[in-house]
Protein backbone atom coordinates (compact mmCIF):
# COMPACT_ATOMS: atom_id res chain seq x y z
CA UNK A 1 0.00 0.00 0.00
CA UNK A 2 2.88 2.36 0.76
CA UNK A 3 4.27 1.79 -2.75
CA UNK A 4 0.90 2.71 -4.20
CA UNK A 5 0.87 5.94 -2.16
CA UNK A 6 4.42 6.71 -3.29
CA UNK A 7 3.51 6.12 -6.92
CA UNK A 8 0.41 8.30 -6.57
CA UNK A 9 2.50 11.10 -5.04
CA UNK A 10 4.97 10.79 -7.96
CA UNK A 11 2.16 10.96 -10.50
CA UNK A 12 0.51 13.97 -8.85
CA UNK A 13 3.85 15.77 -8.48
CA UNK A 14 4.65 15.35 -12.16
CA UNK A 15 1.08 16.14 -13.22
CA UNK A 16 1.00 19.44 -11.34
CA UNK A 17 4.56 20.37 -12.34
CA UNK A 18 3.67 20.48 -16.03
CA UNK A 19 1.89 23.36 -17.73
CA UNK A 20 -1.69 22.74 -18.80
CA UNK A 21 -2.04 25.35 -21.52
CA UNK A 22 0.17 25.16 -24.61
CA UNK A 23 -0.34 26.07 -28.24
CA UNK A 24 -2.14 23.27 -30.16
CA UNK A 25 0.71 22.68 -32.57
CA UNK A 26 3.29 22.60 -29.78
CA UNK A 27 1.16 20.13 -27.81
CA UNK A 28 0.78 17.85 -30.84
CA UNK A 29 4.54 17.92 -31.49
CA UNK A 30 5.37 17.19 -27.84
CA UNK A 31 2.78 14.41 -27.64
CA UNK A 32 4.21 12.87 -30.79
CA UNK A 33 7.75 13.04 -29.42
CA UNK A 34 6.71 11.63 -26.04
CA UNK A 35 4.77 8.78 -27.61
CA UNK A 36 7.70 8.02 -29.95
CA UNK A 37 10.10 7.84 -26.98
CA UNK A 38 7.68 5.61 -25.07
CA UNK A 39 7.02 3.23 -27.96
CA UNK A 40 10.75 2.94 -28.72
CA UNK A 41 11.45 2.15 -25.06
CA UNK A 42 8.89 -0.67 -25.06
CA UNK A 43 10.17 -2.04 -28.39
CA UNK A 44 13.71 -2.07 -26.97
CA UNK A 45 12.53 -3.82 -23.79
CA UNK A 46 10.63 -6.46 -25.76
CA UNK A 47 13.63 -7.51 -27.90
CA UNK A 48 15.51 -6.84 -25.49
CA UNK A 49 17.98 -4.41 -27.09
CA UNK A 50 20.23 -3.95 -24.07
CA UNK A 51 22.64 -1.66 -25.91
CA UNK A 52 19.78 0.76 -26.64
CA UNK A 53 18.40 0.43 -23.09
CA UNK A 54 21.77 1.14 -21.50
CA UNK A 55 22.22 4.16 -23.79
CA UNK A 56 18.74 5.48 -22.97
CA UNK A 57 18.56 4.92 -19.21
CA UNK A 58 19.95 7.89 -17.26
CA UNK A 59 22.66 7.60 -14.62
CA UNK A 60 20.31 8.92 -11.91
CA UNK A 61 17.43 6.66 -12.97
CA UNK A 62 14.91 5.50 -10.37
CA UNK A 63 11.96 3.13 -10.67
CA UNK A 64 9.27 1.94 -8.31
CA UNK A 65 7.78 -1.53 -8.74
CA UNK A 66 5.41 -3.74 -6.77
CA UNK A 67 8.31 -5.11 -4.73
CA UNK A 68 10.21 -1.85 -4.12
CA UNK A 69 12.53 0.54 -5.90
CA UNK A 70 15.28 0.04 -8.48
CA UNK A 71 18.29 2.13 -9.41
CA UNK A 72 19.79 2.16 -12.92
CA UNK A 73 21.78 -1.04 -12.55
CA UNK A 74 18.90 -2.94 -10.94
CA UNK A 75 16.49 -1.84 -13.67
CA UNK A 76 18.90 -2.92 -16.41
CA UNK A 77 19.19 -6.34 -14.78
CA UNK A 78 15.39 -6.56 -14.49
CA UNK A 79 14.90 -5.65 -18.17
CA UNK A 80 17.43 -8.30 -19.24
CA UNK A 81 15.17 -10.97 -17.73
CA UNK A 82 11.71 -9.52 -18.50
CA UNK A 83 10.55 -11.91 -21.25
CA UNK A 84 7.92 -9.57 -22.70
CA UNK A 85 5.46 -11.10 -25.15
CA UNK A 86 2.96 -9.01 -27.11
CA UNK A 87 1.91 -5.79 -25.43
CA UNK A 88 -0.55 -2.96 -26.01
CA UNK A 89 -0.05 0.64 -24.87
CA UNK A 90 -3.25 2.64 -24.33
CA UNK A 91 -4.61 5.82 -22.73
CA UNK A 92 -1.27 7.53 -23.34
CA UNK A 93 -1.07 11.02 -21.85
CA UNK A 94 2.01 13.12 -22.59
CA UNK A 95 3.03 16.40 -20.97
CA UNK A 96 6.21 18.41 -21.27
CA UNK A 97 7.78 21.00 -19.02
CA UNK A 98 11.08 22.29 -20.41
CA UNK A 99 13.47 19.36 -20.83
CA UNK A 100 11.12 16.86 -19.14
CA UNK A 101 8.50 14.66 -20.83
CA UNK A 102 6.11 12.74 -18.57
CA UNK A 103 4.13 9.83 -20.01
CA UNK A 104 1.29 8.16 -18.15
CA UNK A 105 -0.33 5.18 -19.81
CA UNK A 106 -1.79 1.72 -19.44
CA UNK A 107 -0.04 -1.35 -20.74
CA UNK A 108 -1.50 -4.76 -21.31
CA UNK A 109 1.40 -7.20 -21.36
CA UNK A 110 2.29 -10.72 -20.40
CA UNK A 111 5.61 -10.39 -18.67
CA UNK A 112 7.81 -12.22 -16.22
CA UNK A 113 9.26 -10.11 -13.40
CA UNK A 114 11.55 -11.71 -10.82
CA UNK A 115 10.58 -15.14 -12.16
CA UNK A 116 6.85 -14.48 -11.62
CA UNK A 117 4.52 -14.49 -14.64
CA UNK A 118 2.07 -11.59 -14.39
CA UNK A 119 -1.39 -11.36 -15.92
CA UNK A 120 -2.11 -9.44 -19.12
CA UNK A 121 -4.68 -7.22 -17.36
CA UNK A 122 -4.01 -3.54 -18.25
CA UNK A 123 -2.16 -1.63 -15.53
CA UNK A 124 -1.01 1.99 -15.18
CA UNK A 125 2.59 3.04 -15.71
CA UNK A 126 4.51 6.30 -15.62
CA UNK A 127 7.71 6.98 -17.55
CA UNK A 128 9.73 10.19 -17.40
CA UNK A 129 12.24 11.30 -20.04
CA UNK A 130 14.85 14.06 -19.71
CA UNK A 131 16.38 15.93 -22.64
CA UNK A 132 20.17 16.12 -22.27
CA UNK A 133 23.08 17.21 -24.44
CA UNK A 134 23.43 13.56 -25.51
CA UNK A 135 19.74 13.10 -26.36
CA UNK A 136 16.65 11.93 -24.49
CA UNK A 137 17.22 9.83 -21.39
CA UNK A 138 14.77 7.68 -19.42
CA UNK A 139 15.07 9.08 -15.88
CA UNK A 140 12.14 7.56 -13.91
CA UNK A 141 9.50 4.83 -14.11
CA UNK A 142 6.57 3.61 -12.02
CA UNK A 143 5.01 0.18 -12.55
CA UNK A 144 1.65 0.06 -10.77
CA UNK A 145 0.75 -3.49 -11.77
CA UNK A 146 -0.08 -5.49 -8.65
CA UNK A 147 1.53 -8.85 -8.03
CA UNK A 148 -1.31 -11.37 -7.89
Amino acid sequence: MNLLKLALIMILTFAFATPTVLANQEVATEKGLGEKLLRQLWADMQKPDMEAIEKTIAKGFQAVHQYGSNNREQEIKLIEGLKIDNYTLSNIQITRNGPVIVATYFVSVEETIKEKRLSKKPAPRLSVFLETDSGWKWIAHANLKPLD
